[in-house]
C-alpha cells in the first residue's frame, strides 16, 4: 500500500509503506477516506514543533484529522466492518498530574496520531478501538471535520459559554468557524472578526454578526458597541499579537479570554488588563474523549453547515502538493482535505 511519508524537515514523499498487521483484541484496522490538513501539520513539516510536541519524529506519516471506514476488527469488538468513523488522535499516559486530575488532553507524556505515531495519510491504519468513534454522516470528509470541531468543543467548555452570552471570535478560519457553530449550539450570540471578506461572508451565512479586522483599537470599539461593557467571552483563533491584545482589551470585567490560536511567538500584554478586570485567561489544547464524542454529535447535527469549511480536495497520491498548496495559499484556503478513494 502507499502512504505519504514526511521523511525530514520540508520533505514529503508518496511511497510504499508496510501493511498493518491483523488487529488483536482492542484494535481496529481502518481505511482513511479523508484527511484534513491544518496549521499543526505545517509546523511539523517545517520542523517548528518542539521535541515535547513530537517535532523530532522523522520519518513520519502525518494526518490527525481522519474520517475513515472500518476494515477489520479484533476479537470482541463492538465495531463492524463498513462503519464510518472519526479518529480521536490522542493517547494519554494516565499517570501524570494532568491525567490524575482528569485533564488527560494535556498529558505530559501524550502521543498524537500523525505526530508521535503514524497517522492517516496512508491506505490503511491500525489503531486502538477506544480512539474510533462511529459517526452517522454520508462522507468521510465530514467525519474528518470532527477533530477540528473537537477543538472548538474544548474551547466552549473551557469558556463556560452559556445561553444568551455574547462571544467574539477573532479569526474566521476553520477553527474560528467551528467555534462559531459550537458557541451558537450553546445559545450564544457570536461576533466574528477577520480581515478576509470571503471568510466573514461564510461566518455571516452561518448566522454570525461580522466585522472586518482593521486595527485592534477599532475592533475593540466595535465589540464594545455590540456588547456594552464588553463581551462575556473573547476567543482568539489566530495566535497573532494584535488579535490577542484586542481579545484581552475588549472582554468584560469578570469575563473569559480563551486562547485557541497557536504560536511560538512571545506576546506583550498590559498586565493591568488582567488584574483590573479580574478576567480568566484560558488556554486550549486538544479535547478529551467526552468532548470528542460531543463533536461527533455536533457534526452529525450540522453536517450541511460544516461541509462548507472544505474548500479544496486532493488525492492521496498528491499529498505533498496538497500540503504545499495549503501552506502557500492561506488567503484562498479554508480547509484542504486529502482523499483516499
Amino acid at each position: 500500500m502507499i502512504g505519504a511519508v514526511t521523511e525530514a524537515v520540508g520533505s514529503m514523499r508518496v511511497r510504499d509503506v508496510p501493511e498493518p498487521r491483523e488487529p488483536v483484541e482492542g484494535e481496529v484496522v481502518v481505511r482513511p477516506g479523508a484527511i484534513g490538513i491544518c496549521g499543526s501539520d505545517f509546523h511539523f513539516f517545517e520542523g517548528r514543533l518542539s521535541e515535547h510536541a513530537g517535532g523530532s519524529g522523522f520519518p513520519r506519516i502525518q494526518g490527525h484529522e481522519v474520517g475513515a471506514t472500518v476494515e477489520s476488527v479484533g476479537p470482541g469488538s463492538a465495531l463492524s466492518a463498513g462503519q464510518m468513523v472519526a479518529l480521536y488522535p490522542l493517547t494519554a499516559c494516565g499517570h501524570c498530574y494532568p491525567c490524575r486530575i482528569g485533564r488527560m488532553n494535556v498529558c505530559v507524556n501524550f502521543s498524537l496520531v500523525g505526530v508521535h505515531e503514524d497517522g492517516g495519510l496512508q491506505e490503511r491504519l491500525l489503531i486502538h478501538e477506544v480512539q474510533v468513534f462511529p459517526i452517522d454522516v454520508e462522507s468521510p470528509v465530514l467525519a474528518a471535520l470532527v477533530e477540528p470541531v473537537s477543538i472548538a468543543m474544548r474551547a466552549v467548555h473551557r469558556a463556560r459559554i452559556g445561553e444568551g452570552e455574547q462571544v467574539v471570535v477573532l479569526g474566521a478560519g476553520p477553527i474560528g468557524q467551528a467555534l462559531l457553530v459550537a458557541a451558537q449550539d450553546r445559545g450564544a450570540e457570536v461576533l466574528v472578526v477577520d480581515p478576509l471578506a470571503d471568510r466573514l461572508e461564510l461566518a455571516k451565512e452561518l448566522g454570525a454578526e461580522t466585522v472586518p479586522w482593521t486595527t485592534a483599537e477599532d475592533v475593540v470599539g466595535v465589540a464594545r458597541e455590540w456588547s456594552p461593557g464588553g463581551p462575556q467571552v473573547a476567543i482568539d483563533a489566530t495566535g497573532v499579537q494584535a488579535a490577542v491584545e484586542a481579545a484581552v482589551d475588549m472582554v468584560s470585567s469578570a469575563g473569559r479570554m480563551v486562547q485557541v490560536g497557536m504560536s511560538g511567538d512571545s506576546i506583550d500584554l498590559r498586565l493591568g488588563s488582567l488584574t483590573e478586570k479580574e478576567i480568566d485567561v484560558l488556554g486550549v489544547a486538544c479535547c478529551g474523549t467526552g468532548e470528542f464524542g460531543e463533536a461527533v454529535d455536533l457534526v452529525e447535527r450540522n453536517a450541511d453547515r460544516l461541509a462548507h469549511l472544505v474548500s479544496h480536495e486532493f488525492a492521496l497520491s498528491d499529498a505533498p502538493e496538497a500540503l504545499e498548496f495549503a501552506m502557500h495559499n492561506p488567503r484562498d484556503v479554508m480547509k484542504v482535505v486529502i482523499r483516499n478513494p
